[in-house]
């Protein structure tokens, strides 16, 4: 044997030991730690996969999943925590619009995502809805305190009508509310325009309904729900004229990120006018961060990011999300026909051959929907699937809307004329592709459209929450129907059984809409049991139900405060600070057996009248920069 030859063989010998003494290792220290387990791979997840829904994982510790939130919870809420409080709720749009119609009254119901939340928590509240009166007829049934108990038949509380001139509504809704801010909330690449007179009619009509409240309240320390963007100032209005009210402010839209906020000529006062507010509200966590980091950046102030709060004025106020939902179970199912009488009547009314599959969309013409790019989705799964032409139909509810405004007139144009062109394009005399029905259409026709369909399809672009969403969820008590749900949708942090998709990708979309029509009947059972769920759970029971429990727990400690302070002068250190913010919502239970036990009493006059929050930064602590 050769050297080389020894030394190639003693070479292999060495790493052979040295490979089974490092396989003998590894053995003895997996028997010094007990017998290896079976382990089976978790299924592949994209990387932002969500585990749980936003709301679970941002849940109060008193919160508990065994309440099932429901009309006679939210009373029992009301007597229990909020016993003597009157509760006024603020929103533009009103539950009910009374119409001339050939000489008769007539009685509408909004198709409004607000109304269909809040109406039946007032029903549940028994309080007062202050809203501008906007029915041809609506100053004929009032009194002459412009209020009307509603819903006819059967009165559950009070609606407080607003009269505005059409200069009026011009400047403040058409105006600085949908020229201005909506575009400015809404990433859809809409250009939002300021104009100084309308920034001048968006503030009467803040006073004038602030006026309202304070004419309405009975009591100096009403609870005010403020809804949405049409009222940004009014919580500092309703806190200058009564001090000691616990004011929610719900904004039902997003807020964006600080440096988009930034356009707005009138930023400053925007976000005075919200701090006003003893809670401000959002659907979602990402909207509030986006509104504390406004804050933080355009006015003096101290943020406790640990205790969402924000001290500003020498006041404190929290900043919580909330996400919005629908009353369960929908009182419209009650008089809905069967799953399949729904597609029956839907397949007769536009000649649809039978087996003919059903996309469906409902929304208000609005560009923040992605209409047409749910269309240009279709077209996708068209061209790379042509054997699904003939017999995949979609139906798209899409309700007129400010249709004043250039840029709703023009998508509404834009709208037709894509559809008619797809339709040549796809379709011929017996088959119509995309049924465009623009019109508005009652709460009934749009669930029985929602049972009809294989699949619905929400493609927003930018979305606070979308209720389309959950509502489709709610109809859907044969547990079949696949939902196709945009991630710039709130509802996407809720609803994780959806088709999450990204509007803004048709190809990827046309792909969600090829798996809702082929997905099975078990998957389809599976996904839709795990969504009601949700929905049932998280209903707007729930919604309103931990904010009026905020703002009970925000009154406990306000008149632990008051009972300690006596008749003394209210203080910036005696007003609400963030220390005692985490110990009263931390211990709610034993705070309110504290305030029973001592028997506590209500704020005193003096008091009232001294606590007068200043409109500006004066006595807070500036943030260190």
């Amino acid at each position: 044997m050769t050297d080389t030859a020894f030394l190639t063989l003693a070479g292999l010998a060495a790493v052979t030991l040295l490979v089974s003494a490092v396989a003998l290792w590894f053995s003895i220290s997996a028997m010094r730690r007990g017998p290896a387990s079976k382990h089976v791979p978790p299924p592949e997840q994209p990387a932002n996969a969500q585990l749980l829904p936003e709301f679970e994982q941002n849940s109060r510790p008193s919160e508990t999943p065994h309440i099932t939130w429901s009309p006679q919870m939210m009373r029992q809420v009301i007597a229990r925590d909020l016993p003597e409080a009157e509760i006024i709720l603020v929103s533009n749009r009103e539950p009910y619009i009374h119409d001339l119609r050939d000489g008769e009254v007539e009685m509408l119901v909004p198709a409004s995502g607000l109304v269909s939340a809040l109406e039946p928590v007032m029903r549940a509240c028994a309080g007062t809805w202050i809203a501008h009166g906007g029915g041809s007829a609506d100053h004929l049934v009032v009194d002459e305190h412009d209020r009307i108990d509603v819903p006819p038949g059967r009165p559950a509380y009070t609606l407080s009508r607003v009269w505005l001139s059409e200069e009026e509504q011009n400047g403040y809704y058409l105006g600085f509310a949908n020229d201005g801010l909506w575009p400015l909330c809404h990433i859809a690449f809409t250009r939002p325009v300021f104009r100084a007179s309308d920034w001048e009619a968006y503030k009467a009509v803040n006073q004038k309904f602030a006026d309202r409240v304070v004419k309405e309240a009975r009591t100096s320390d009403p609870v005010v729900l403020v809804q949405d963007y049409h009222f940004a100032l009014l919580p500092r209005m309703v806190r200058e004229k009564l001090p000691d009210a616990t004011i929610i402010t719900f904004w039902h839209i997003p807020w964006p990120n600080s440096e988009v906020f930034s356009i707005c000529p009138w930023r400053e006062q925007i976000l005075d006018g919200l701090l006003g507010s003893s809670v401000v509200g959002f659907h979602i966590q990402f909207h509030c961060n986006n509104f504390t980091e406004s804050v933080d950046r355009f006015l003096e102030s101290r943020i406790e990011r640990e205790h969402s709060s924000i001290s500003y004025g020498a006041q404190t106020t929290l900043v919580h999300p909330y996400p919005i939902s629908i009353e369960w179970p929908p009182t419209v199912l009650e008089n809905q026909p069967s799953v399949q009488d729904c597609r029956d009547r839907l397949t007769d009314r536009f000649n649809l051959p039978a087996g003919t599959r059903l996309l469906v969309g409902v929304e208000r013409l609005d560009y923040t929907k992605g209409i047409i790019d749910r269309f240009l989705a279709l077209e996708q799964l068209f061209l790379r699937h042509p054997e699904w032409l003939g017999k995949l139909v979609f139906v798209q509810i899409a309700a007129p809307s400010r249709g004043t405004l250039p840029a709703y007139k023009h998508l509404h144009d834009e709208c037709r004329a894509f559809v008619e062109a797809f339709n040549e394009r796809f379709g011929h005399q017996q088959y119509q592709p995309i049924l465009l029905l623009d019109q508005h259409h009652n709460q009934g026709d749009i669930y029985s459209a929602y049972r009809a369909a294989d699949a619905c399809v929400v493609s927003s672009l930018h979305d606070g929450m979308n209720l389309v969403a959950k509502e489709f969820v709610a109809s859907r008590d044969d547990e079949q129907g696949v939902l196709i749900l945009s991630t710039f949708a709130g509802a996407s942090r809720e609803l994780l059984d959806a088709l999450i998709v990204n509007p803004f990708d048709p190809t990827a979309m046309g792909d969600a809409m090829l798996r809702a029509i082929t997905m099975s009947a078990d998957e389809q059972r599976d996904r839709m049991i795990r969504l009601r769920d949700v929905v049932r759970t998280n209903n707007v029971y729930r919604w309103a139900g931990t904010m009026l429990q905020d703002a009970a727990r925000l009154r406990l400690r306000q008149r632990a405060m008051d009972a300690d302070g006596g008749s003394m002068t209210a203080t910036p250190s005696n007003k609400l600070t963030p220390a005692l913010l985490q110990r009263l919502f931390r211990k709610p239970k034993s705070l309110r057996q504290t305030l029973e036990r001592r028997n506590y009493p209500r704020a005193s006059a003096a008091r009232r009248g001294a606590s007068k929050p200043s409109a500006g930064p004066q006595g807070s602590t500036p943030r260190p920069r």
